[in-house]
């Protein structure tokens, strides 16, 4: 059985994609950036919970702050890059949980009126919401070069606040020279598949 998608469509999102480690200098603009929330914001999360946040780093000043919290290797990518973007988990996204799951509010109190409980569902489903916003930034006709090599808590203190945690740091724009390194194996479809 073959795919639905359009085979161009399938190289640009998923074969063809990489991670970038260089860009060029054209800016990413803020209309590109909600065209690819409005695209990957019906991606599925437990209750509709949607905790992903999204913190765009664009000032010199905001992204020098941003770079000290990044590991060696991934520090002059990151200052380079068009636009990063923090992106973190919303510990209190249960606050929503009346406007994104209407058909039953009390899930706000129901479900999540413990905070471990609140951090450990926000921490999987924006987990999940990030791997969508990596695609929708492919499906932009950009590239992403997700890390997580960063000073976590750093970063949570210099951008964020006790209510959320982030899950990596993404840096997009159009790939620049030599932005690729080589594709590393992935494992087969008997390695991972099981059927019971």
């Amino acid at each position: 059985m073959s795919l639905v998608l359009d085979p161009a469509a399938q190289d640009l999102l998923f074969r063809e994609a990489r991670t970038a480690n260089t860009f060029t200098d054209e800016p990413v603009t803020d209309e590109q950036v909600q065209a690819i929330y409005e695209l990957v914001k019906y991606g599925p999360t437990a209750f509709n919970q949607s905790p992903l946040r999204i913190t765009l780093v664009r000032s010199p000043e905001a992204r020098e702050r941003l770079v000290q919290h990044m590991a060696e290797g991934n520090r002059p990518k990151t200052a380079a890059a068009p636009l990063v973007a923090i992106l973190s988990a919303d510990n209190e996204f249960h606050e929503e949980l009346p406007q994104l799951f209407p058909h039953f509010p009390q899930a706000k109190d129901a479900f999540f009126s413990e905070r471990p409980v609140r951090e450990g569902a926000a921490s999987l489903n924006a987990a999940l919401q990030a791997a969508y916003f990596i695609v929708g930034v492919r499906a932009a006709g950009l590239a992403a070069g997700p890390m997580t090599g960063l000073d976590f808590e750093g970063v949570r203190k210099e951008f964020l606040d006790d209510d959320h945690t982030p899950l990596m740091v993404v840096n997009i724009g159009r790939p620049g020279p030599d932005a690729w390194f080589p594709r590393s194996p992935r494992l087969s479809y008997e390695q991972v598949v099981t059927t019971v």
